[in-house]
């Protein structure tokens, strides 16, 4: 069934003021009330049909739009109906979140999401201050509204002019004609205030903002990792005085250690003994978070063993207990030999039996010989 034109349903032209569409709908509504015609079911029918024609066309925007594409407009899962994200056919390109393609093909235009005054910034720490815990001091830049102005961008004694291109509103409207729908957009002239600066504030140049350093102590719990983000509420810049503050958020940035190294809560190190050390067992000193530190290497250690120092790794989250400290046993070899030492080495190989004018079997001669 092919629906009415929405002003032949109230007996208007399209020329009709919003006055005359008002009186015809009140006029048609007393008629066809469902109320007074009890006995004519064709009645509730008209009187949906008059309504629907008002709503449409009281609404400027919805009347404007219908005025283009007709019903199309209000169709179901249309786009431009009212329950669509253009309702009205109006989108404030300000309110979108537009990344991606989108967005850079709209930045060509100078269209872009408002900032919010957001910061990013890093701090450095060393090994031991992210294992234990620190207060550190960040300064920093921040933008903040101009005291001498009062954020107005006017030097003191002036007031702004309001903008002759969006009439103060600080938004104009663009209508495209081959998009049913009209574009609000921040004025590009006044930058969204609705002001002109004749007279600039000689403190900020007319801008009603100015950067100041700031000075932010910060403080790191325990146990922070390199990279994890600390995020401080109204850090970040304060562009216009009639908005809070953005965020700061916070970097953390673990600097190398020279002994040490982190796996989860655990400290790992490498230490090298000597052979003499790994074949008859030593007590040896060895780096520690907090110093100086005793390990018992015990006798036959070989190579690469991992010794563990219990309790003495990065404190865990919530301060119940500690990771470990992991020692790496490597076995440093003596480049240069005295008489009496090589002597004595090679007693020792005889007494073990190592016959050292033969070769061991390489990697390889043994694999071949697994296999057969």
């Amino acid at each position: 069934m092919s629906q009415r034109d929405h002003y032949e349903v109230l007996g208007l032209s399209r020329g009709a003021t919003p006055e005359e569409i008002k009186a015809a709908f009140r006029k048609l509504a007393s008629l066809h009330h469902p109320d007074k015609n009890p006995d004519d079911p064709g009645a509730s029918v008209r009187f949906k049909e008059v309504n629907q024609a008002y709503q449409v066309l009281s609404d400027p925007q919805r009347r404007q739009l219908y005025d283009r594409l007709g019903h199309r407009a209000e169709d179901p899962g249309s786009p431009f109906g009212s329950g669509g994200p253009f309702a009205g056919g109006v989108v404030d390109i300000n309110d979108l979140n537009i990344d991606g393609f989108l967005g850079d093909l709209l930045g060509v235009f100078g269209v872009g999401k408002a900032d919010k005054g957001d910061l990013k910034r890093d701090l450095e720490v060393t090994f031991e201050e992210a294992a234990f815990g620190c207060e550190k001091e960040l300064s920093y830049d921040r933008v903040v509204p101009c005291s001498d102005c009062d954020a107005s961008g006017s030097a003191p004694g002036t007031k702004p002019d309001a903008c002759s291109v969006c009439q103060g509103r600080g938004r104009i409207r663009i209508q495209q004609g081959l998009i049913p729908i009209a574009v609000e957009r921040t004025c590009g002239r006044c930058k969204g205030s609705g002001r002109i600066v004749v007279t600039p504030c000689k403190t900020c140049k007319g801008a009603a903002a100015v950067a100041n350093r700031h000075t932010l102590k910060v403080t790191l719990p325990p146990g922070v990792e390199h990279g994890a983000a600390k995020l401080v509420n109204g850090g970040g810049n304060k562009p216009r005085p009639d908005r809070g503050a953005g965020d700061l958020e916070i970097t953390i940035l673990v600097a190398p250690h020279t002994f040490f190294r982190r796996v989860g809560d655990d400290v790992v190190c490498g230490v090298p003994i000597a052979f003499v050390q790994a074949a008859l067992g030593a007590e040896v000193e060895v780096p520690t978070l907090e110093g100086k530190g005793k390990l018992r290497v015990p006798a036959g250690t070989q190579p690469g063993t991992v010794l563990r120092i219990k309790g003495k790794g990065i404190p865990h989250r919530g301060g119940l207990g500690r990771g470990d400290q992991r020692v790496e046993v490597t076995v440093a070899v003596p480049t240069t030999l005295t008489d009496r030492q090589r002597e004595l080495l090679t007693e020792l190989a005889k007494e073990t039996g190592t016959d050292l004018t033969v070769q061991e079997k390489t990697f390889m001669d043994k694999l071949r010989d697994f296999f057969g």
